[in-house]
């Protein structure tokens, strides 16, 4: 294997910039900063939610992002900061890294992911999630 996990972890952390659970919470006050869970939905369903963050699978970020993808999503070219986290911070630093390297900027991840945040003790929406 040319690289495992935690170099790729290494490289991306040296590149992307990390906010904690409170910074974050505070950044997402303006209307200006998105939140972007990248969890899969059954972790939603099982852990909650980040009232008001967007949902955006890992599967799909860099299609979403893609202006060019038919599978773009217009949220991702509305010139606002985006804060990607994950349930523990690990895929939020590579998405992070990756929706950089796309040319997506402003773009930071939570560190410890939604874990941090809920040990922090923030908001948390624990309601049936509605299904499209």
């Amino acid at each position: 294997m040319r690289k495992g996990y935690k170099q790729l972890l290494e490289e991306a952390n040296a590149a992307i910039s990390a906010v904690t659970p409170e910074e974050a919470h505070r950044l997402a006050q303006s209307d200006d900063v998105v939140l972007v869970d990248i969890r899969d939905p059954r972790e939603l369903d099982r852990e909650g939610r980040v009232p008001g963050a967007f949902h955006a699978p890992r599967g799909m970020l860099e299609f979403w992002i893609d202006p060019e993808s038919p599978y773009h999503k217009p949220i991702f070219a509305s010139g606002k900061t985006f804060i990607f986290f994950c349930a523990g911070g690990l895929r939020s630093a590579l998405a992070t890294k990756t929706a950089q390297d796309m040319g997506l900027e402003p773009v930071m991840h939570i560190e410890g992911g939604f874990g941090a945040w809920k040990k922090a003790e923030l908001p948390v929406d624990t309601a049936p999630r509605e299904r499209a």
